[in-house]
């Protein structure tokens, strides 16, 4: 949806990370914890020998913590759209219905199926607060296929949301920002139910050479409520 709307000129590649809409299960071994998830980046980005990357990720923070883990070494840049900061995790009531999906026997493979009535995906339990405007069903069932069908990719998801980081840990890794010496872009909604407002100017705070946008207008999953923002901001930040 932003990506049609971004400039030409540049390489834009969107991995399938394996938060539980991947199409192709892991092997059963793969360490899907957050350091383990920033590991998959980093090989990702090496496999494709990418470098001067400029590393834009929503919702899912644990993109933030490259530099608190040593594997920034790619990366020139970074645009954070709202996403899990500080101890902010898990997040707001979708964060907090996860964990309970995670650890009750069946409940990821039923809260999949419960994503798909309308009436659901938009309480504040699920997707009430995460976007304002309706989700294409197309794109909702995109989301969920892979889990409802595979459990093999339901065992992915259920790695990472199992695992724990101790809050101080949280925040030491998100305020290793401050050793990012790139330019840093955050492109926050000024809505902070999930995704707290204050969060966006810490983290603009942090980095030094960060910046503050807010989107007006939209929830945690901007880029779905106002594509057309949030493209204008990339489009600047990329040929700045």
């Amino acid at each position: 949806m932003v990506i049609d709307l971004l400039p030409k000129g540049f390489r834009y590649i969107r991995p399938d990370l394996p938060l539980g809409a991947h199409a192709e299960p892991l092997r059963p071994d793969a360490d899907l914890s957050m350091r383990g998830l920033n590991v998959i980046v980093a090989d990702f980005l090496e496999a494709l020998e990418l470098r001067a990357v400029t590393l834009v990720h929503s919702d899912w923070g644990g993109a933030l913590f490259l530099t608190a883990y040593g594997l920034d070494e790619r990366v020139d840049s970074i645009v954070a759209l709202p996403c899990e900061a500080f101890d902010n995790f898990p997040p707001g009531l979708p964060g907090k219905t996860s964990v309970v999906a995670a650890h009750v026997p069946g409940g990821l493979a039923i809260g999949l199926r419960q994503l798909r009535i309308p009436w659901l995906f938009r309480t504040p339990l699920m997707f009430g607060w995460m976007v304002r405007r309706p989700v294409p069903t197309g794109m909702v069932r995109g989301w969920t296929e892979p889990g409802i069908r595979d459990r093999r990719i339901r065992r992915d998801v259920l790695k990472y949301m199992r695992s724990e980081l101790s809050k101080p840990e949280l925040v030491a890794n998100t305020k290793a920002l401050s050793r990012f010496r790139g330019d840093v872009l955050i492109l926050w909604s000024s809505a902070g139910r999930v995704m707290p407002r204050e969060h966006g100017r810490r983290l603009a705070d942090l980095a030094p050479r960060g910046r503050l946008v807010e989107i007006d207008d939209a929830y945690v999953l901007s880029m779905l409520d106002r594509p057309d923002r949030v493209a204008a901001e990339l489009t600047a930040f990329l040929t700045r």
